[in-house]
């Protein structure tokens, strides 16, 4: 069995280098918009079995409930404590796999999704890296093949980790995967109209913002 997990913060931490130009309201809104996209998108890669997200706030469990996501309600001391912890909530089986997707890959396309799914074989990890060096989404299969270090720079550390217990590693360079909304510049360039733009949530936030 294959499972997604999307992490997500608290509502009132989210997207702080957006807060001076966006302002709270559409910085959570906005946060909410890209969430949905990106269940949008794990839904409809077929090999998935469950797609959950992982988060303290119960107002984003709440709204990852209402767009078809499990919700996992959960307080961690940081983010791959999370990851590891959720993928072993999900995992049934000891050779379960479990597929990360970070919340604010908001033009995130299935066909990739299912891209990332397909490339890593039994024992192996298979991961779509960030445009700035760290990693979009990570999958493991097993679940706990290696341990989950996003941050920066965290393709080469989950590389590392793989060449370390000689499991196959598999690098994608998906488009849609590759950038986040994290500055202005991001916006700007999610609603140029090019590839991978923005889902249809996310784009109609940024379009109703002053």
């Amino acid at each position: 069995m294959t499972s997604a997990v999307v992490p997500v913060k608290g509502l009132a931490s989210s997207k702080s280098r957006l807060l001076p130009y966006l302002g709270r309201d559409a910085v959570e809104r906005l946060a909410i918009a890209m969430l949905g996209d990106v269940v949008a998108a794990l839904r409809e890669v077929p090999t998935l079995s469950r797609v959950a997200v992982v988060t303290p706030d119960a107002r984003v469990a709440k709204a990852a409930e209402q767009i078809g996501a499990e919700p996992l309600l959960r307080r961690y001391p940081d983010l791959n404590a999370a990851l590891d912890g959720s993928a072993e909530d999900l995992a049934g089986r000891d050779d379960d796999s479990v597929l990360v997707v970070l919340g604010d890959v908001a033009g995130v396309r299935a066909t990739e999704l299912e891209r990332l799914v397909a490339a890593v074989p039994d024992g192996g990890v298979a991961l779509a890296p960030s445009s700035d060096g760290g990693t979009s989404a990570l999958m493991r299969r097993p679940w706990n093949a290696i341990e989950a270090s996003f941050g920066p720079g965290s393709a080469a550390v989950h590389r590392e980790h793989a060449r370390q217990r000689s499991l196959v590693f598999v690098e994608l360079a998906l488009p849609s995967l590759a950038i986040d909304i994290d500055e202005p510049a991001d916006i700007e360039a999610a609603l140029a109209g090019g590839s991978p733009g923005a889902g249809p949530r996310t784009r109609a936030v940024l379009e109703s913002l002053p």
